[in-house]
């Protein structure tokens, strides 16, 4: 964060006014230069007396304005921070948040010339704020400003901490929606890892449950983008988007219904019923844009992962063909693959035929699977505390026997 020391008696906001109006008017000659210098500065002079803050924002703004592309970036960085720490001072929290919106807005209008200052400014005004909200206003504002100038590059880092940002923003539904829709929208612009956008799109449809399932119907499009997300990226396996309300409303859509039974197929069934579904549905799979070809990579994958699942850790080669529907020799080669993918543990026994799997990845974690991991953990908990309850009986039995000892020897 900027801050502004004063080098002279002048304040530092009347300086920008006088510097800002001689760039303005200098093509008008020095008369009118000197005419409108004095005119504005005893304006600027009167808002600062009268604590009028947002007016004095108002007025420096409209000459900042024009002087973008007539001085170089440092000087304009100068201003914008002058102009920017007049929101620290009125001790109005909604005064604040009105110079917030009026700069960032004014900031943004022009979004193609010199973006990076731009938003470097957006970021400097963003941590002057007090005001939560205003900070998320100032922070949407950045986002737009990032994509209309094509430098998103500089905002996505901070989607890492978005979470944390929530907490201190406090803001309601609606805002979360339009901010998870557009990181979503960014991510994908800017080509990063199809997890990274399917995630905020996953935020976002959770939104959309118990007493926030109200307009559930706006989300049908996000949610056919994001199941289309999931079976179009190679390296996703396990969701949880069955379980989702703004999801679950496709099932029974006239529209989006088939689409809502290809996520089921890859999440629940295995090859044989995608091959059927791909045979009497072509034309939607290719109208989304997904490759049958590579659909098939990714259902071998995940039809091996429920044989894992659902054989209690042993699956013969045979079974492995059938199912996958490859030759015998091709049958290690999916097992390697299901192996550098990470969706399973195993050992090949090639004398015998079989895969002993030790560990598989899950294609939905829902409520069965976490009530499932909640018996486990009680189950070795419950294990644990047998084994010191052992070692204590065993401590004290010990103990009591080296006494005893000690007494029969004297």
């Amino acid at each position: 964060m900027t801050t502004v020391v004063p080098t002279s008696e002048e304040d530092p906001a009347l300086s920008v006014v006088r510097f800002t109006s001689e760039v303005s008017w200098a093509d008008a000659g020095p008369e009118v230069v000197e005419a409108q210098v004095k005119s504005l500065s005893l304006e600027a002079q009167e808002c600062i007396v009268m604590g009028r803050w947002l007016d004095l924002a108002s007025l420096m703004l409209t000459s900042a304005d024009l002087i973008f592309s007539k001085v170089p970036e440092k000087d304009l960085e100068c201003i914008f921070t002058v102009i920017c720490n007049l929101v620290t001072k009125t001790e109005s929290l909604d005064e604040s948040l009105e110079m917030a919106k009026l700069i960032s807005t004014k900031i943004t209008q022009q979004p193609n010339d010199k973006p990076a200052l731009r938003l470097n400014i957006m970021f400097n005004l963003y941590n002057l704020l007090e005001n939560s909200y205003g900070r998320f206003f100032v922070y949407m504002k950045a986002l737009d400003l990032a994509v209309n100038g094509k430098v998103t590059e500089h905002i996505i880092p901070s989607f890492k901490k978005v979470d944390n940002l929530l907490t201190e923003w406090n803001i309601g539904v609606q805002d979360q929606r339009k901010l998870y829709c557009t990181i979503a929208n960014i991510l994908k612009e800017s080509k990063s890892s199809a997890r990274d956008s399917f995630k905020f799109l996953t935020k976002y449809l959770a939104t959309f449950s118990g007493e926030d399932a109200y307009n559930i119907g706006e989300a049908k499009e996000e949610a056919v983008r994001t199941i289309i997300e999931f079976v179009k990226a190679p390296d996703m396996f396990q969701c949880d988007l069955l379980d989702m309300p703004a999801v679950a409303q496709l099932e029974k859509d006239a529209k989006y219904a088939l689409v809502y039974q290809l996520l089921k197929i890859f999440l629940t069934q295995r090859l044989d019923a995608y091959l059927d579904f791909y045979a009497a549905n072509s034309t939607l799979l290719k109208s989304y844009g997904l490759v049958h070809e590579d659909c098939l990579v990714k259902m071998r994958l995940m039809s091996l992962v429920d044989l894992a699942s659902a054989e209690s850790g042993q699956i013969s080669y045979p079974l492995i063909k059938d199912t996958l529907q490859v030759n015998d020799d091709e049958v290690e080669m999916w097992v390697v693959k299901a192996i550098t993918s990470k969706l399973i543990d195993c050992k090949m026994d090639q004398m015998n035929q079989t895969v002993i799997v030790s560990r598989c990845t899950e294609r939905i974690f829902g409520m069965h699977q976490w009530q499932t991991l909640r018996e486990k953990l009680a189950t070795w908990r419950g294990n644990i505390t047998n084994v010191i309850s052992t070692i204590q009986a065993n401590k004290i039995t010990e103990d009591a026997t080296q006494a005893v000892q000690g007494l029969m020897i004297r």
